[in-house]
């Protein structure tokens, strides 16, 4: 019975784990940092204009996601291909 409860038990944890990855792996644009968010911040805003309204009335202020941007930046730089000489 012991055994029983602790498989169901782990098997649930696995199910709530795997279920919010997908979530969690979304790289949102901007951030509210300031106040209590420190830095990166909140980043769970798709548009400035909602992490703003978001932001009004705190101390906090709206930023670029730093994730967000350096992955926009790799893919911006693409490798150059390789010449291949040949030889005559």
């Amino acid at each position: 019975m012991i055994r029983t409860s602790a498989a169901l038990l782990a098997a649930a944890a696995a199910v709530v784990t795997l279920a919010a990855a997908p979530a969690s792996a979304r790289d949102f644009a901007y951030c509210l940092q300031g106040g209590e968010w420190g830095y990166p911040g909140n980043c769970q805003f798709d548009s400035y204009q909602q992490c703003m309204t978001t932001a009004s009335g705190t101390r906090a202020g709206c930023d670029i996601n730093p994730v967000f941007a350096f992955r926009a930046q790799q893919q911006d730089v693409q490798p150059q291909p390789r010449l291949r000489h040949r030889r005559h």
